[in-house]
């Protein structure tokens, strides 16, 4: 089912995001732009499971950050972002099988902090909200205070 959805959404113009470490082990995660709105998509694994069955909530919200943090960083131009507050609300359960997407929205962004939003959804279905701040890093190296 995984490759059979891989092959799928490179057909309609996803392409793999290049990742290490922790991320390396949830993704791997997909993207790409249509009419200018950043996309990306994970597709649930068993390896995604919780005990009831269904992806584990803290994949969604890693999935969610990350998403919201790589938008974040290609609106800003910076290369380095740090999650100084996320909010996630559960909103219904995601199937293994399902191709999770998020669409990340940028609602404000100064020079030091950036603030965003998605939904991940499954189909049609949203299974989860969430909403974070972002710290601009300088240097890549600074810490978030």
């Amino acid at each position: 089912m995984t490759d059979a959805a891989a092959e799928k959404l490179k057909s309609l113009g996803w392409s793999s995001v290049e990742a290490s470490g922790f991320i390396a082990l949830v993704g791997p995660l997909w993207h790409r732009i249509v009419n200018d709105v950043q996309e990306y998509a994970l597709i649930a694994e068993d390896k995604h499971h919780n005990r009831r069955g269904v992806v584990q909530g803290g994949v969604l919200m890693t999935f969610a950050d990350r998403t919201c943090g790589m938008t974040g960083r290609f609106v800003s131009g910076s290369a380095s972002l740090a999650t100084v507050q996320f909010d996630t609300q559960f909103v219904d359960a995601a199937r293994i099988g399902e191709v999770l997407v998020s669409r990340p929205r940028v609602i404000r962004s100064t020079r030091s902090l950036i603030f965003v939003t998605t939904e991940v959804t499954a189909g049609e279905r949203c299974v989860a909200m969430a909403s974070g701040v972002f710290k601009v890093m300088k240097d890549g190296r600074e810490r978030a205070t």
